[in-house]
Parts: structure tokens; sequence; C-alpha cells
């Protein structure tokens, strides 16, 4: 997949401000500070599209992005910390889970879990309830350069003798050397494309 062209074009925070076109959706969700920016900065071969800050819970919005005059990227609030306490995050949350359960052109979610620490305990509810969603979804693990090669074998054994990657499609991503990309856009493109099943 090639990216000619890549835009931000609105941070929305109610549901009148999103696009009203209909075209594809898809969505980047996880904790606050897994790196959903900087991801989306690497997939994208751009530096600073998308904000990335050390400051945990700094997205307090849905952040749209216009990809090939095609369809969207939308960088979703993280869950955990937020700047701005209680009140904002569960107004937060009511927005997200208002995006991901209603938003018709929301095609699939990318749901980041930090390989150093994951999956929490708010990343398994988050995955629960993606799977009873049925929205097709990829779990991408972010930072997978700080882990070693004999650190990210036991992970991922970990994970498979617990259940947790039952059926579910999975990658090891790291924005800073850009292991995983082709994983990850080869993926998006099918979502796209309608081939997964």
């Amino acid at each position: 997949m090639q990216f000619r062209s890549a835009e931000f074009t609105v941070g929305a925070v109610r549901a009148a401000d999103l696009p009203v076109a209909g075209q594809p959706e898809i969505a980047f969700s996880g904790r606050s500070n897994v790196g959903k920016s900087s991801l989306i900065n690497r997939i994208l071969q751009r530096k600073k599209l998308a904000r990335t800050s050390s400051t945990p819970g700094k997205t307090q919005q849905l952040n749209y992005y216009w990809i090939n005059e095609e369809f969207y990227f939308v960088d979703l609030p993280g869950y955990g910390y937020v700047r701005g306490g209680v009140t904002l995050r569960e107004k937060l949350g009511r927005m997200t889970r208002g995006y991901v359960e209603k938003r018709e052109p929301l095609r699939a979610i990318l749901q980041l879990v930090d390989a150093r620490h994951g999956p929490t305990e708010l990343d398994l509810m988050m995955i629960d309830w993606l799977r009873a969603m049925e929205r097709p979804f990829l779990l991408v693990f972010t930072k997978i350069d700080k882990l070693s090669r004999s650190k990210q074998k036991q992970l991922f054994d970990r994970l498979e003798s617990e259940g947790t990657l039952a059926g579910i499609s999975f990658a090891a991503f790291s924005a800073q050397s850009g292991q995983g990309r082709k994983d990850v856009l080869g993926w998006i493109e099918d979502v796209l494309e309608d081939r997964l099943t």
C-alpha cells in the first residue's frame, strides 16, 4: 500500500463533529501512552502528522486523518490515565464506546498493547469487548524493540498458553525500527478490500 496523501482533518469531541460522507474508517485504540500516534506516523512514514507526547492522556478527542482521499485513520483517546481526572476520563470513555458500538463507517480496529507490560487488565477487558462486538481487530504489540527476542518469545508463548491470543490476529510492532509495519499494512489492506473473514 502506497500513501500518496495524509492530512489531519478534525478532532471530534462529540458525534456532531464526525465526518458524514461515510468513507471507511480504521481506528487505533489502546491505553494512554501505548504509542498510537507513533504507530500512525510510522505506518504513514510521516514524522509529525500525529502529535506524540511522553505525557500520557494527551489525546482527548477522536483525531481523524484523511488518507489517500479514500479512507480515515481515527486515533481514539487512550484509556487508563487521562489528564483532567475522572470526569474527563468517563466522558472520553463514553465517547469511545459510542463510536465503536454505533459508528457505521468503522471497518476495523487496531488494538494496541505495550509489549513491555501487557496485556493489562484494561487491555483484556477491551479485547473481550471487541470480541463481543464482533468488530474485526488486530492486536498490535507496540514497543517490541524494548524486548529481547527471548522475552518476546516468552510473552507470546505465555499468551498463547493462557488462551489470550486464541483466534486473534496479532502483530509485533516497533515505531523505532519499523518492525511489523508490513504486517500491519497488509492487514489494513485486507480490511479495506474486504478480504477478512
